[in-house]
């Protein structure tokens, strides 16, 4: 917590908010300090190329070049600070860049003025409505309603906005292996692909297209909060995501070729080559293909169903490990 008030009345509403705990102030100096303790005991901020302290006022020229003269006392501050008092602009604003610098991703709430340079610096600056229009230019987000709960709305959906797109595309990645090598193998082995045209584009257009909305579609959830946020350099396919995309791709394809190369021994029907309608010569009729596209079609349902349960991704995932 940062905040201009005196240090006295910055621990006693800390402790109200459940941020420090019944005489913690008193275990360490870095638990509570006022912005001018805090400024001299990192170092000051300087330019790394001049070593200048480093004037903050407005818009701030040769940002790449800024940095806090003590980095291992600013890892101290983050791992102890809890209550800044007194602090000035160039307090908050040295705080956020000093915590960016050690690689943090920082968010800065604020309504006034003085304010406007550490929304600015922060990778989210939320302002107040009721703010002024200097915060609100320097800021990201203006919170409409005022309200701190609605930050914590924000970043559920945020969360949930990022996992949604995660899982259409692990569902769009293993529909697509899956036919694809189908299409491969049975040309390869019939000259003639398993799969008409038609087919695959029934597939893609209205099979693909309701999946996907079902999985993109999912409303946040309580325990999307209590778990660590993603790292600001993850790939959007992560490592379990691949083995999930693999793991069903080879389970839908071995299937898919069992019907395709066993099906007519235990389906009776045989592949019928193409049809014509009014002059025009199609692919493979559906119930002539041994079976293939029903087959696709289930393995799709499967597919979407692993998708949007994530129960059952947290048990593969341990299997998988």
């Amino acid at each position: 917590m940062v905040t201009g008030d005196n240090k006295v009345t910055a621990i006693a509403i800390a402790k109200e908010c459940g941020i420090l705990y019944e005489g913690e102030e008193n275990e360490d100096p870095c638990i509570c300090m006022t912005g001018p303790e805090f400024f001299e005991y990192i170092g000051g901020f300087i330019y790394t190329d001049t070593k200048e302290q480093v004037q903050i006022m407005g818009h701030q020229e040769k940002l790449e070049f800024e940095s806090v003269k003590d980095l291992e006392k600013m890892k101290n501050i983050r791992q102890k600070l809890k209550v800044l008092a007194r602090s000035r602009p160039n307090d908050k604003y040295v705080i956020v860049a000093g915590l960016r610098q050690l690689g943090d991703i920082v968010a800065v709430t604020g309504d006034g003025t003085n304010d406007a340079p550490a929304l600015r610096k922060a990778d989210v600056g939320f302002a107040m409505n009721s703010g002024t229009q200097v915060a609100h230019a320097a800021s990201d987000i203006i919170i409409q309603d005022d309200n701190f709960a609605s930050i914590v709305k924000a970043c559920s959906w945020g969360r949930n906005v990022y996992d949604n797109i995660r899982r259409f595309l692990q569902f769009q990645l293993s529909v697509n292996c899956v036919a694809l090598f189908s299409c491969l193998i049975g040309s390869l082995v019939f000259q003639k692909s398993p799969l008409a045209a038609i087919q695959l584009l029934w597939v893609n257009l209205i099979m693909d297209s309701l999946a996907s909305l079902a999985l993109a579609t999912e409303t946040p959830k309580p325990e999307l909060l209590q778990r660590p946020p993603y790292r600001k350099k993850e790939y959007i396919i992560s490592q379990r995501m691949v083995k999930h995309i693999l793991g069903q791709a080879i389970f839908q394809s071995i299937v898919i070729l069992v019907v395709l190369f066993g099906g007519s021994g235990f389906i009776k029907e045989e592949f019928c080559g193409s049809y014509t309608i009014g002059g025009v010569v199609y692919g493979a009729l559906p119930e002539c293909t041994g079976g293939t596209y029903e087959k696709l079609t289930l393995t799709k349902i499967t597919n979407s169903l692993v998708g949007k349960n994530d129960e059952y991704l947290a048990d593969l995932q341990n299997q998988w490990k």
